[in-house]
């Protein structure tokens, strides 16, 4: 008498483990893989910086306005902590890592250009609209790190500092130049160890959420397979972000209602340069 099939021959395969955004995680990583990763030379971010500019005063209005805006935001931080250099040191840091999705607006009168429609006002205010689930839940994670490595700052240099640090000069004495060598070394490595993977989950995701209907998991996986593709190109645009903005900074802030704009056009330019779907190379 011929064996009935096991009992367990016939049980449908198991479902892919749901990551904790929601929906599986191998879905996230095929969606990914839609995306091809194109070829750039090392010094291409100097050619994202020039077709930034360009956008820029393509459209000016939107532009510098939205980067009044973030310079008074700025200068909001400083106002609240002008005293407490120890904060201040940790929420400008925090500012950096949140920056990519503040430029949204950027991004969609980059688009915009491109497509050769008037990128105004009412595009960038419009930027979130069809996508802001997405992008609100970025941005959440972006938050979240950027108030946790806060935190870490101001414990770190208010626990270990030999005096109380409360202005530049205080920074520079008790942490930079400590006796004890270590602290302004650690400080600088532990920022460098979470604004590296926060980098490399958010250089393309968010103008990538914003362009395609794709996944907040999916967009940060393509965001880290552009980074592991170019790791010199990418590091060389990291620091050019970190050192124009701090250029922007010590200008009293008014040098960043220039430097953001062009930062985030260029950004979006990053993102054109470096992500393109599959289809699009037969």
């Amino acid at each position: 008498m011929p064996r009935s099939p096991s009992s367990h021959s016939s049980r449908p395969p198991p479902e892919p483990r749901p990551s904790r955004f929601g929906f599986p995680t191998e879905d996230a990583l095929r969606e990914s893989r839609s995306f091809g990763v194109r070829p750039i030379p090392w010094l291409r971010p100097l050619g994202w910086l020039a077709s930034g500019w360009r956008d820029l005063w393509r459209c000016p209005v939107p532009s510098l306005l939205q980067g009044l805006l973030l310079a008074l935001a700025g200068a909001l931080i400083v106002g609240a902590a002008h005293d407490r250099f120890w904060l201040l040191a940790g929420a400008f840091s925090a500012f950096l890592l949140v920056a990519p999705i503040l430029a949204g607006g950027f991004y969609a009168c980059s688009r915009a250009l491109e497509l050769h429609r008037p990128a105004t006002i009412g595009t960038a205010l419009r930027a979130w609209q069809p996508t802001r689930g997405r992008l609100v839940a970025f941005g959440l994670l972006l938050a979240i790190s950027g108030g946790g490595w806060m935190l870490c700052s101001a414990a770190l240099i208010t626990g270990f500092a030999a005096g109380t640090v409360d202005s530049p000069e205080d920074f520079l004495r008790h942490v930079v130049l400590a006796e004890r060598g270590w602290l302004f070394e650690t400080w600088l490595a532990l920022g460098a160890l979470l604004a590296a993977p926060v980098f490399a989950s958010s250089v393309v995701a968010v103008p990538l959420l914003m362009d395609r209907p794709v996944s907040v998991l999916a967009a940060v996986f393509t965001s880290w397979r552009v980074v592991m593709t170019h790791p010199a190109p990418l590091a060389m645009w990291a620091l050019l972000i970190l050192v124009m903005t701090l250029l922007g900074m010590a200008t009293a802030m008014l040098g960043l209602i220039v430097v953001l704009p062009w930062l985030g056009h260029a950004s979006w330019h990053a993102y054109r340069d470096l992500v393109r779907p599959m289809a699009a190379e037969r």
